[in-house]
């Protein structure tokens, strides 16, 4: 009789939870998988997946207008909110009964209930009250929005998860936040048509990017019409029938039909029963403590994804996930590497980038050249958009290697993950020089700027 009821219990139905099972199942364990809500986790069901897809139709309008420049006329268009969210839910269902599927093709157990930890070999499922033995378990339940401080009128204050559900589309929107779901959510209501204003409590957004980036986005934002109002927080939320007035700490207030807050996620650990098994947690982050190879302070129990709030990145996830099941059932340690790690922001427009940033670059090498250009993009010139692309290399200027890469543009997310290996590998801007551009693109600017637009080298001191 097996010692355990499964080799491996895995909490949290996500790309990382889903990437583990598989892969361990592969290996020829015996796994199971619980999920509380829907497979396919926060990215699938009500994250990057849905975005995208709400990004892809709020370019429409944009496009309709840049038309004209090309020689179309094209007839006053209508745009349809409830037609949007129901094609949305149809390929959001069809993702995730591929998500259900993969996972049961690989041999895996999927069971629809919360899990919670009784021991260190133990989980309970709430559904049937039935517990599962397990040598090994993997805590995968990622992140949830998280609101904040409570303040008065929190209660009318909706969050990324139900931006996707709302029954029509606001004529006003409220957004407070500055880092990915605020901008990319501003840049979706205000190509649908919203009147948009992001309140930001720090001097600028995208706290953490580059400055040239953030000063570009903002700029690029404002353009369109978005109201970016930074230095401030949200003190209230009024109702007043349909409509709403958000409150801010310097004093002014703002009237809308929408008001949400996208200031952040934290790791989902409440309730699963960590204290039980003594699972530590990161008193820094409030994740779940783990090791190089996501083992938490329990040996026989591991995090991925999210709950760690290492890097709160889909792919990274599903690497970890991978490596997780590579060592323990694959018998060969695999360590995740989350150095150069590519990230977009599908704001609008779109930013891509990876490596350090200028400041990140300065304060580690002392010799820093950076190459620098913003540029109307081809399109505008017939468009008569009135939009600039920035291109950033961030170079060490003493060995000539590519340290960053930042885009703000059009496909820069595209660009950026094909730079991404360059830098990966260690490219120097030679390298970069070295390759014949392909023309006529946005992306040969970066093997095209020759000249540094600018050079730091750090005095030594002693």
């Amino acid at each position: 009789m097996a010692e355990f009821d499964v080799d491996l219990f895995v909490i949290g139905g996500g790309s990382g939870g889903v990437r583990a099972a598989r892969i361990a199942a592969g290996y020829g364990a015996r796994v199971m998988i619980a999920e509380e809500y829907r497979m396919g986790g926060t990215c699938v069901i009500r994250g990057c997946v849905p975005k995208k897809l709400f990004v892809i139709g709020s370019h429409f309008r944009q496009e309709l207008e840049d038309a004209a420049g090309f020689g179309w006329t094209v007839p006053p268009a209508s745009f349809d909110w409830p037609t949007l969210i129901a094609n949305k839910d149809k390929e959001i269902a069809r993702l995730e009964a591929a998500y259900t599927a993969n996972v049961e093709k690989s041999g895996a157990q999927i069971v629809k209930s919360r899990a919670v930890i009784e021991d260190k070999h133990t989980v309970r499922l709430i559904e049937n009250d039935r517990k599962i033995t397990a040598k090994y378990i993997l805590i995968a339940t990622g992140g949830a929005p998280n609101h904040g401080a409570a303040i008065p009128g929190i209660e009318h204050v909706i969050s990324s998860n139900e931006a996707f559900h709302i029954e029509k589309l606001p004529k006003r929107i409220v957004i407070q936040g500055g880092g990915y779901i605020a901008l990319e959510f501003a840049g979706i209501f205000a190509g649908f048509g919203s009147d948009v204003t992001v309140i930001y409590r720090g001097d600028n957004i995208l706290r953490g990017f580059d400055e040239d980036v953030r000063v570009h986005v903002r700029s690029e934002m404002e353009k369109q019409g978005i109201t970016i109002l930074t230095g401030c927080t949200v003190t209230k939320v009024d109702r007043h029938g349909e409509e709403f007035t958000t409150h801010l700490s310097n004093g002014s207030s703002v009237a809308s039909d929408q008001v949400m807050f996208a200031i952040g996620r934290h790791p989902n650990v409440a309730n699963l029963g960590l204290e039980n098994a003594g699972v530590a947690v990161n008193p820094a982050n409030g994740g779940i403590a783990v090791d190089h190879f996501s083992r938490s302070s329990v040996d026989s129990i591991y995090a991925i994804g999210d709950v760690t709030h290492r890097f709160n990145l889909t792919p990274v996830a599903i690497r970890e996930g991978h490596a997780f099941a590579d060592t323990v059932f694959g018998k060969r340690e695999v360590r995740v590497d989350h150095a150069n790690i590519a990230t977009a922001v599908f704001s609008q427009p779109e930013v891509g980038t990876v490596g350090l940033t200028e400041t990140e670059a300065r304060a580690q090498f002392s010799h820093v050249d950076i190459y620098k250009t913003t540029f109307r993009p081809i399109k505008a010139t017939m468009s008569g958009r009135d939009t600039r692309v920035l291109m950033k290399l961030v170079v060490d200027g003493a060995t000539d290697r590519v340290l960053g890469c930042h885009i703000v543009g059009d496909a820069a997310a595209e660009i950026t993950q094909a730079v991404a290996i360059a830098v990966k590998m260690k490219a120097t801007k030679a390298d970069f020089d070295a390759t014949i551009a392909l023309h006529p693109t946005a992306a040969e600017e970066l093997v095209t700027m020759r000249t540094p637009t600018a050079r730091h080298v750090r005095q030594a001191t002693g």
